[in-house]
C-alpha cells in the first residue's frame, strides 16, 4: 500500500527515497540535516495561549460543580439524599486516615463522568481495540458490563511502533520463552533470579542505546523512583523540569536532596538556577553542592514536547552538572533509527550521564532500564532497591523486548523495524499538520507522536470522549487535576500500525465533533510550517 499519496519512488535495496532524492534523518534532523547549520532551524513546537473566554468559562464551570457538590454533600449528611459512598468510619479522637478533598472531587465531579475513563478492553492494544460497553442505572455510582463491545480505532495506547501484537515474531518468541522458562523466576537479581535471558536483555539494551552497559528492571515507575535515591542524597542539588513525570517527582523527593524546579524546557530559567546554585552553594552553610543533577524527559507525555537536549548538554558541560534523561516516550519513537532523543538530535548517547527508559511503550512489553558507564551500572546492580529487593522481569516479557530490539536494529534480516520507524514519523507530521489546518489548538513538537488537543471546558471533554467512542474512535481524555484546571485536553497517541486511511477517518471524526462542540479555538494561521514529505516511507 502506498501511504504517501504517490510521492514515493520505486524502492532501491529496500530503502525508499523521496521524489527530491533526499534520504531521511542523515544526522537525526529528519531529512534536513544536510541543509541545516543549527538544530533550532528544524525544531518546531507550539503552545498556543488559552483563549481568555475559554479560561473564564472553565473556571466558572468548576466553581458551579463545587457549589453543587457541597449542596449535595449536605443533603446526604441530613439524609435528604441517599448516600452511596463508602465513607471512612468516624472514630472519636482520630483524624481522617485517607479521606480528603480528593474524595469530595471523586464523589461529586469525577463520579458523574467516570464512564469516560478506566474503560476495560477485550482485545490487544493494536491499531483497533474492542472496548467493553458498560451501563449504569444509578448515575455512574456503579458500572456493569453489558456483554457488548465497540470496535474502535486506537488513538489512546502508547503502541508507538505497533509491537502490541498477539501474532508474529514477537508473540511467537515470547510464547516459546514462556514454555522454556516459565512466566516467573520467583527471585531477585542478586539471588537466583538472573537468568540467561536477563543477561541477553541487559547486553542488547546497552547495544541499542549505544552506551557501555545497561541494567533492566521489572517496573518502569520503580526504575525512576527507586534508582534516583541511589545516585543523589542530602547535600546534593536536583534541578527538575516542572512537567516531569510522577515517578521522577517521587524519586527526587526520596533522595533527600534539595530540589529546585525550572520552567518547562526553558533553558534561560535553568541556567539562572544553575548560576545561583553555584554562586550561593548550600543553604545556611554555603558550602559547594556535592553534585548537581539535571532531570528531564525526552518526550513529555502530556504536552507532546521534546526536550532541547543540545542546550541541556551545553549547560551540563558549562556548569559541570550531570544529566538524567528519561526516555520513556522517546525511545523507539524518535530518531531515524528509533534510538530516542539522542538519535533525533544526532548526539552521542555517551554524552548523557544517565539514560533511563521503559519497555512499556515502543516495545509492547513491561519494565524499564538505565544505561550509562560500566562503573555506574555495576553500582546500581549492587545498591538499587529495584534490583536488590524486587523479583526480576518475567522471561517472556524480557524475550519480547529482545525480539523487538532485534527487529528495530534490522537483525532479523529485513527492514521491518526501519519501516515502522518511518511510518510513525510520517504519521506524526501528517496528523499534526492536518489538525492544525482544521483549526484545533495542538500542543507539542511536530515530531512528537503524543498529540494533545486542547478542549478546556469539562462538559466538552466528556461530550467529546463519548461521541468519539460512539463513532468508533478510542481516545484518552485528560483533565484536572492531571492537567492545569484550564487546560483539559484529549491526548492522542499515534502508532506505526496506523495507515493513512485510518488517520483520515479519525481526522474526519475529529473534524465533525470539533465543529459540533465548537472546539476549534486556534487563532494561528492554518497554513502549517512543516510537512510530512521529509519523512520517507517504506513498503512491507
Amino acid at each position: 500500500m502506498d501511504f504517501s499519496s504517490g510521492k514515493l519512488e520505486k524502492p532501491v535495496n529496500g530503502i525508499k527515497k523521496h521524489k527530491n532524492g533526499h534520504t531521511n534523518g542523515l544526522n537525526g534532523k529528519n531529512g534536513k540535516s544536510h541543509k541545516l547549520t543549527n538544530w533550532k532551524d528544524d525544531f518546531h513546537e507550539s503552545f498556543e495561549e488559552t483563549p481568555l473566554v475559554a479560561a473564564m468559562l472553565t473556571y466558572l464551570s468548576y466553581f458551579i460543580m463545587v457549589v453543587v457538590g457541597y449542596i449535595r454533600e449536605n443533603l446526604r449528611y441530613y439524609g435528604l439524599e441517599t448516600d452511596r459512598t463508602i465513607n471512612e468510619p468516624k472514630r472519636e479522637g482520630f483524624v481522617p486516615l485517607y479521606q480528603s478533598w480528593e474524595s469530595f472531587y471523586t464523589r461529586n465531579m469525577y463520579r458523574r463522568v467516570r464512564d469516560c475513563w478506566n474503560r476495560p478492553l477485550g482485545s490487544i492494544a493494536g491499531a483497533f481495540i474492542d472496548v467493553l460497553v458498560r451501563h449504569s442505572d444509578d448515575h455512574n455510582w456503579n458500572l456493569e458490563l453489558t456483554g457488548k463491545k465497540i470496535r474502535a480505532m486506537n488513538l489512546g495506547s502508547y503502541n508507538y511502533l505497533g509491537f502490541s501484537e498477539n501474532e508474529g515474531p514477537c508473540a511467537d518468541s515470547a510464547i516459546d520463552k514462556a514454555i522454556e522458562a516459565g512466566v516467573g523466576v520467583c527471585s531477585t537479581r542478586q539471588e537466583l533470579g538472573y537468568a540467561a535471558v536477563h543477561k541477553e536483555l541487559d547486553d542488547i539494551t546497552a547495544q541499542f542505546l549505544g552506551v557501555e552497559a545497561a541494567v533492566t528492571f521489572p517496573m518502569g515507575f520503580a526504575t525512576n523512583s527507586m534508582n534516583l535515591p541511589c545516585l543523589m542524597q542530602k547535600g546534593c542539588l536536583l534541578l527538575s523540569d516542572e512537567l516531569n513525570h510522577a515517578s521522577l517527582v517521587l524519586g527526587s523527593r526520596l533522595t533527600g536532596s534539595t530540589i529546585r524546579v525550572f520552567k518547562h524546557n526553558n533553558m534561560e530559567d535553568l541556567e539562572k538556577k544553575l548560576k545561583t546554585a553555584i554562586i550561593e552553594g548550600q543553604p545556611r552553610t554555603h558550602r559547594p553542592w556535592k553534585k548537581i543533577l539535571i532531570v528531564v524527559e525526552g518526550v513529555y507525555s502530556m504536552e507532546g514536547s521534546i526536550i532541547k537536549l543540545p542546550e541541556i548538554l551545553r549547560l551540563k558541560k558549562k556548569y559541570k552538572a550531570y544529566v538524567y534523561l528519561d526516555e520513556a516516550h522517546s525511545i523507539g519513537a524518535l530518531g531515524p533509527h528509533g534510538r530516542g532523543v539522542t538519535d533525533y538530535f544526532g548526539i552521542d548517547p555517551k554524552e548523557v550521564d544517565i539514560m533511563m527508559g521503559t519497555f512499556t511503550k515502543s516495545f509492547g512489553a513491561a519494565g524499564g532500564y538505565i544505561g550509562g558507564s560500566k562503573k555506574m551500572i555495576n553500582y546500581l546492580k549492587t545498591y538499587s532497591h529495584s534490583a536488590v529487593y524486587s523479583s526480576v522481569m518475567s522471561p517472556p516479557v524480557a524475550q519480547q523486548v529482545i525480539t523487538t530490539m532485534n527487529i528495530i536494529m534490522g537483525k532479523n534480516g529485513n527492514n521491518d523495524g526501519l519501516r515502522r520507524i518511518r511510518q510513525l514519523a510520517w504519521n506524526t507530521r501528517y496528523f499534526r499538520r492536518r489538525l492544525q489546518e482544521l483549526g484545533f489548538i495542538v500542543y507539542g513538537n511536530k515530531d512528537s507522536p503524543v498529540v494533545p488537543i486542547l478542549i478546556y471546558y469539562p462538559a466538552k471533554v466528556v461530550a467529546f470522549g463519548r461521541k468519539c467512542l460512539a463513532e468508533g474512535l478510542g481516545i484518552v481524555l485528560v483533565g484536572f487535576p492531571a492537567t492545569p484546571i484550564i487546560e483539559s485536553r484529549a491526548r492522542l497517541c499515534l502508532s506505526a500500525a496506523h495507515t493513512k486511511e485510518m488517520l483520515d477517518k479519525a481526522l474526519e471524526t475529529l473534524d465533525k465533533f470539533g465543529t459540533e462542540l465548537k472546539m476549534k479555538y486556534s487563532k494561528k494561521s492554518r497554513k502549517s510550517e512543516f510537512r510530512e514529505d521529509d519523512s520517507n516511507l517504506m513498503l512491507h
